[in-house]
């Protein structure tokens, strides 16, 4: 997966340029689970942080990790398929199956 193919998956899907994170859950049920989330803020907001060339940047970071990872079907599953949607306040998380090597990426 490329950084174009990400952002055409999450425009083909809520129509603006969202901005993506990867979060190591710290707390609570999910701890030590990975997920990538979807932000309420997208790249066509004027008080969006990033310029095009930053955005483009950022999401190539990210399928770094997802393609290393080999979870870029589920991703793509996943975006695709949600009933879930960004909105202020409101991410859209999709959790990652990564086995037993999670531990291998973040270190606390």
């Amino acid at each position: 997966m490329t950084a174009t193919e990400l952002r055409q998956i999450i425009q083909q899907r809520w129509k603006y340029s969202y901005d993506v994170q990867l979060r190591k859950i710290q707390s609570g049920k999910a701890q030590g689970k990975i997920f990538l989330q979807v932000m309420w803020r997208f790249q066509e907001q004027a008080s969006f942080p990033l310029t095009e060339a930053e955005y483009l940047a950022h999401l190539t970071n990210i399928t770094t990790y997802l393609n290393e990872w080999g979870v870029t079907a589920q991703v793509r599953e996943a975006l695709l398929t949600t009933k879930e949607k960004p909105r202020l306040g409101k991410v859209v998380s999709v959790p990652l199956d990564l086995g037993g090597r999670a531990v291998e990426w973040f270190i606390e």
